[in-house]
């Protein structure tokens, strides 16, 4: 069989009410149907566009070729990360995400811990990050009844450059003015807990049940490694920031699959087996564990965000 090489995967964009039209000037996409609200960077839809894989969905090269993909000790059926852009003209619902352990109290294979990298952010913009202290179950019940649950989150203001932290059992919420790259755990569970009167379907007794009301969410600060930052290192993934200096051989060595974001610029990724990809603006490519021989260059001032799975 041969080597699996780099490739870079075609974005897959993902209606949502609270979303844009037009999401210029990041991507060149217009809609006159439903808005766009996330664009999906890594999941199981997103096909390769460059190399012999071209064309192949990212599950279908996942379910195949687990292991030289993801790691030896870490092949298995599904991606591990879903990667996501999200652009809300509107306020999301409050929502929170279960653990592992209320996952798979309930069949599911996992919970959802995820957290959110502002590539932009607009005077006023801000998330909501837990309750406050001391509210009881009963009268976050109450709250959500009267539609007064607001008042009861903590408000986060969202500046460009921000790490944002949302681990599992977090009542939280995304508000308009950011662009947010999210990276999470491979899991679509999110229990709806409010919808400011919107006509969806709420989920109140689990959200209830998933929240917890002390969580490490929050702003997170970045720490600076041998010339790059580490935004986030945490149990199920870390995300570093690339500027003035690059990846190479040693410092980007991993024994599990790697995910390369241009958050700003362009680069080029080059080895042996294969042609070189180019990355614009908002693309991603996926070096696989087993990739062999590789290199990326970028142009001065380019921001490249490498992220990393981590295995429990």
């Amino acid at each position: 069989m041969q080597a699996l090489r780099p490739f870079r995967l075609a974005p897959y964009f993902r209606t949502r009410i609270w979303g844009f039209h037009d999401l210029s000037p990041w991507f060149d996409y217009k809609t006159e149907g439903e808005p766009i609200g996330e664009v999906w960077l890594t999941g199981e839809m997103c096909a390769a566009e460059t190399g012999p894989l071209t064309g192949q969905p990212l599950n279908k090269i996942t379910a195949e070729q687990g292991e030289a993909l993801l790691g030896k000790s870490h092949g298995g059926e599904e991606f591990p990360l879903l990667i996501k852009i999200l652009f809300p003209k509107e306020k999301l619902s409050v929502q929170v995400h279960p653990d592992d352990v209320m996952a798979q109290k309930y069949g599911e294979p996992r919970g959802k811990t995820e957290c959110w990298y502002a590539l932009d952010a607009q005077p006023g913009a801000e998330v909501a990050l837990g309750i406050t202290p001391g509210t009881t179950p009963d009268q976050v019940r109450a709250a959500i009844q009267d539609e007064t649950l607001e008042e009861l989150l903590n408000h986060v203001p969202v500046n460009k450059g921000d790490m944002i932290f949302v681990d599992a059992g977090t009542v939280h919420a995304i508000g308009p003015g950011a662009v947010l790259l999210e990276t999470q755990q491979t899991s679509d569970l999110t229990y709806r807990m409010y919808d400011y009167g919107r006509p969806r379907e709420l989920h109140i007794d689990k959200s209830i049940e998933a929240t917890r009301l002390s969580t490490d969410a929050g702003k997170k600060a970045a720490k600076t490694v041998n010339g790059y930052a580490v935004l986030i290192d945490q149990k199920y993934f870390r995300i570093e920031r690339w500027k003035d200096a690059l990846p190479d051989a040693d410092n980007a060595s991993a024994d599990v699959v790697q995910m390369f974001f241009i958050a700003n610029g362009n680069a080029t990724i080059t080895g042996e087996g294969f042609e070189p990809i180019s990355l614009d603006r908002c693309q991603l490519a996926v070096i696989p564990a087993e990739a062999g021989n590789w290199s990326i260059e970028a142009q001065a001032g380019a921001e490249i965000i490498r992220i990393l799975p981590q295995f429990a």
